[in-house]
């Protein structure tokens, strides 16, 4: 199918909403023309890519799509007889130009139909003869700290002519999540709107935090008497340090749970959590006095923690 949104993402029709942000995300930094400045195809692929999502990202354009309703650019899809009575027509233009692949962008198209129909009236002003259209979309992408997309940030960017752009980064912003600058791209025709600024906010990884959807992740190193003891800590989350208990006995890779600690996105009242995994951490040099405990513990003491992996194991 032409433009088809699956095809370009890499997906099939069966592909749940996190299968389509986990593919989109990892095509944007593949081909980002932006990231890829010496890549002469990463620009007709990343427009097809973000028309893709853009259809798929919200389930009301997928189902539309999936009926048939819409094309791979969002457009209404023409009756048929439209097709057969004036496909071959001189006042066809996509039929007759043939100049647009498939990944065209929709405002380009009409923005070309109405420069076409301008000529064949005699002339290139749009509003003396009635045309009008918006300006074509402009695409960026811009780099941001893991904390500000979790947090909410002000910034700025630089445009290609040298003006600067204030961007609101929301809350709560995925990596790969694309914001929409009202009236911030190319100017109109014929007295027509300017285009939007489309902006791809890609997250750098943070050196502590990871994100999983709504939830903040965080591997906590404990000590051996932290782990059996049991213990107050501190805990940094992504709004501060906080306190966290640790109950006795706990063993690396248990997941201790802060409510409301994690993402909150823009609009809505309720926050992740965050989720801490826990770490024994063993000194690097161990005084006599553990190790001689430890060997005492160990005369009189048969626990051994493999005993259920090795029997399910069959070994």
């Amino acid at each position: 199918m032409l433009n088809d949104p699956y095809e370009a993402l890499g997906l099939t029709k069966s592909a749940t909403t996190e299968d389509i942000k986990k593919a989109y995300r990892k095509l944007v930094r593949t081909s980002h023309p932006d990231l890829h400045p010496d890549d002469a195809g990463a620009e007709e692929r990343f427009k097809a890519i973000a028309a893709a999502y853009d259809i798929l990202k919200d389930p009301e354009t997928r189902a539309r799509f999936d009926a048939g309703e819409i094309d791979g650019l969002g457009a209404e899809q023409p009756q048929r007889q439209y097709y057969r009575d004036f496909s071959d027509s001189p006042e066809n233009v996509y039929h007759r130009r043939g100049g647009f692949g498939a990944n065209a962008d929709p405002a380009d198209i009409f923005a070309d139909i109405l420069r076409a129909r301008a000529r064949q009236g005699g002339g290139n002003d749009f509003s003396e003869r009635g045309f009008q259209a918006s300006g074509a979309n402009v695409r960026y992408t811009l780099e941001v700290p893991f904390l500000d997309a979790a947090r909410g940030a002000e910034t700025r960017i630089t445009l290609p002519d040298g003006q600067s752009l204030a961007v609101k980064i929301p809350r709560g912003t995925e990596d790969g999540q694309t914001l929409r600058l009202r009236g911030k791209g190319g100017p109109g025709f014929g007295g027509g709107p300017a285009g939007d600024a489309l902006i791809t906010v890609l997250v750098r990884p943070h050196a502590v935090f990871r994100r999983e959807g709504e939830d903040i992740v965080l591997t906590l190193p404990i000590t051996i008497a932290e782990a059996v003891l049991g213990g107050k800590v501190t805990a940094p989350t992504i709004d501060g340090p906080v306190g966290l208990n640790i109950p006795p006995g706990a063993s690396s890779g248990r997941v201790l749970r802060l409510r409301g600690r994690g993402i909150a996105r823009a609009g809505r009242k309720t926050k992740g959590d965050q989720r801490v995994e826990l770490k024994i951490v063993v000194p690097p040099d161990p005084d006599d006095s553990l190790r001689d405990f430890l060997s005492e513990w160990r005369k009189t003491h048969s626990f051994d923690p493999r005993a259920d992996l090795l029997k399910e194991a069959g070994t």
